[in-house]
Parts: structure tokens; C-alpha cells; sequence
């Protein structure tokens, strides 16, 4: 550095950082020897902490404002420097500016598939990968166990270590959830919320915190997701016989097309006949019924239920209600109730029963004959 360089550095009385780099988490402020000047101003912008560091021991912490460096602000490094009537001017000290803000559209993956096993697919491995937002929560904690003495610390230079956390504790937990392969998307919430929580800790002891953590995706490998594919359209064709049969005759005119000139005619001839062949192939398999189907069960005659005396009786079919409305024991006023009924109802008011009372009694045994028709 040249002398004017040096005379002009120890002029400047004003330590900033203006952050214009999204990926800087730290940033060391550069002065010539470190000196600082009593009464110089620090302007600590927001998203932004200001530490100052004696010697590698940690000092004084600022937070957003302008301040003059004095020793009425400067309480650890004046006692570290052990300035009982003041400092003459310059003293030596580093500054390191903290970005405090979120680190957002931080990105992790399983670098290889996770193995588990699925109750539906059996061993199955899965691939997954999301987002992350992190902050710095405690500045000096970081920069003791992260940053240490870099001069300009990115984001980068830690996001594998991130990474690795994140993928190590979301194995875990996908393993222990057992949630089913195909229920996995129903559940992004669910196990980002349970990963975000169990990173608090570990992060918080590197002084960060996880603002943000986001489950994107969790895919099969490509080919299982080809035969799942499969599988899935099988289950749409339903009948394959006669979804084969119309791609057959789909494909006939097709056919047709393609016969040369000289056997156009024939060519269309005989695919027309396939066609007309195939078509109804085709309408007797959807029309008959399928072969050595059982005959339906035989209908169960209907019973009821009868109330006798203030009590519940039966159920009766249609013989036994014929013989009690015979009998005189079931009239059109006595309540009955079967299946399917929302509540006890009058017999004579039910349509199975009503027929039972127009067919006439018997006349009672050793009945004569009618009387004689008056006038005769």
C-alpha cells in the first residue's frame, strides 16, 4: 500500500459495509493496521450486526444505528484494553460485519436414493429434495465456530455441512414415519414441519436458525415410476380384450392406405371385411353376458313384525299374517313394521298386507246355510 494510501486510511473516521452481495454472511472490515480513530462513526445498516474482535477475543457488539466509538460504548473492549481514563487515538481492533438477514431459496437433495421399505411396494428407494431459508441468530457465536478468522464468508462455504444435517435427520424421520410411497405428497407439510423442528438445535448451536424448511419432491426411481405408470394404465383400459380389438381395427384403414395402386381394390376390399368382422366381434363381446355366470340369489319373502298386546312379536311371512288376520288376531288398525319402514305403521296402510284383508274369511265351521232372500 502506497503512503497516500495509508495517510488517507487513517484520515477516514467512518466504518461501514454496504451489502452488495446476496451470498456474503460476514464481511471483515479493512483498515490499514486496524486502527480505528477515537470518536469515528460505525454505521450498522439494518440486516446487519456489528462485532468487534481484540486480538482473536470477541468485544463489543452493535446493532443497527450510527455510533461514535468512544469507551462509553465500547464497555468489553475498553476493559479488554484496560483504558481507565480514555484511549488516545488510533487504537487497534477488527470489525466484522454480520449479515443478520434470511439467507433465502437455499437448496438440498439426497445425493443418493434413501432406502425403505414400503408396506405396498416392498424395498423401495426414494429420492428427495426442497428448500431452506437459515439467519444468522448469534453473531458471535458464529463467527467463534463458523467464520473464525475468513475475511469474507459466504454462504456457500457452509451449505454442504447444511446440506448434510438436513438430509441425515430427513432420513431419519421419512424412515421412522412409515408413511406409504403413494401417500408421501399428502404428508410435505407433516414432514417439513417435523424436520424443521428437529434442526432448531443443531443449527442453533452454530449460531443460525432455520427460518424455513420446505419438502418439494420425493420421487421413485425412474423405473419404478415406468412401471407404476404402467400399472396405473392397465387399471384405465380395464378390458384389454376388447381395448386390443379396437386398436385392431383402428389400425385397418391404415392398412388400406398403404396397398399399392395396383392392389388398392382387393386391399380395401378385404380390410373392409376385417373391419366389418372385427366390428362385430367387437358388439358380441359387449352384448352377451359373460360365460358361467352364476344365477342371482333367490329373493328372501318379506317378514313383519307385529305388535300383540303392547308387545313386539314375529317376524311373520305371508302365510302366518294370513292365518292371524283369519284368526281375528290381526286387524287393519294393529301396527306392524319390517325393514326399510321409518317407523310402525298401520297394517292396513301397507301395500303387501292390504291384500291379505279383501280375500273373505271361511265361514265359521258348522255354520247352515243363508237365510232366504226376503219376499220369496
Amino acid at each position: 500500500m502506497g503512503l497516500w494510501d495509508k495517510l488517507r486510511n487513517q484520515l477516514i473516521d467512518i466504518i461501514s459495509w454496504t451489502d452488495d452481495d446476496r451470498e456474503i454472511m460476514v464481511y471483515r472490515f479493512e483498515r490499514h493496521g486496524n486502527e480505528i480513530k477515537n470518536g469515528a462513526k460505525l454505521i450498522v445498516r439494518e440486516g446487519q450486526v456489528a462485532v468487534f474482535v481484540n486480538e482473536g477475543e470477541l468485544a463489543d457488539v452493535f446493532r443497527p444505528g450510527t455510533h461514535e466509538l468512544t469507551t462509553r460504548n465500547l464497555p468489553i473492549l475498553t476493559s479488554l484494553k484496560s483504558w481507565k481514563y480514555g484511549f488516545e487515538s488510533p487504537f487497534k481492533a477488527e470489525v466484522f460485519f454480520v449479515a443478520t438477514r434470511r439467507f433465502t431459496d437455499l437448496k438440498w437433495g439426497t445425493k443418493n436414493p434413501i432406502m425403505l421399505r414400503d408396506a405396498e411396494f416392498g424395498p423401495i428407494r426414494l429420492r428427495a429434495f426442497g428448500t431452506y431459508e437459515v439467519q444468522v441468530s448469534d453473531p458471535a457465536t458464529f463467527i467463534r465456530e463458523v467464520v473464525g478468522t475468513d475475511g469474507e464468508f459466504s454462504s456457500n462455504e457452509i451449505s454442504d455441512q447444511l446440506r448434510n444435517m438436513i438430509i441425515t435427520r430427513f432420513s431419519d424421520i421419512l424412515g421412522e414415519s412409515r408413511i406409504p410411497a403413494l401417500d408421501l405428497a399428502s404428508n410435505y407439510n407433516e414432514l417439513s414441519t417435523f424436520v424443521h423442528e428437529k434442526l432448531s438445535s443443531e443449527y442453533g448451536e452454530y449460531g443460525l436458525e432455520v427460518t424455513k424448511f420446505l419438502v418439494e419432491n420425493i420421487s421413485l426411481p425412474p423405473a419404478v415410476e415406468e412401471a407404476l405408470d404402467k400399472r396405473s394404465s392397465m387399471g384405465v383400459l380395464g378390458n384389454l380384450n376388447a381395448y386390443t380389438q379396437y386398436q385392431m381395427a383402428e389400425s385397418l384403414p391404415k392398412m388400406a392406405e398403404s396397398d399399392g395402386m395396383a392392389g388398392g381394390m382387393a386391399g380395401a376390399g378385404l380390410g373392409a371385411g376385417m373391419g366389418m368382422a372385427m366390428g362385430n366381434q367387437m358388439a358380441q363381446s359387449f352384448q352377451q353376458p359373460p360365460p358361467h355366470s352364476a344365477p342371482p340369489p333367490i329373493p328372501l319373502p318379506v317378514t313383519f313384525y307385529v305388535v300383540v298386546n303392547g308387545q313386539q312379536a314375529g317376524p311373520f311371512d305371508q302365510q302366518a299374517l294370513r292365518r292371524q288376520i283369519e284368526a281375528g288376531q290381526l286387524s287393519r288398525d294393529t301396527l306392524v313394521w319390517r325393514q326399510g319402514m321409518a317407523q310402525w305403521t298401520a297394517a292396513g296402510e301397507i301395500t303387501e298386507i292390504q291384500g291379505l284383508f279383501a280375500t273373505p274369511p271361511p265361514p265359521p265351521a258348522g255354520a247352515g246355510a243363508p237365510p232366504p232372500i226376503p219376499g220369496n
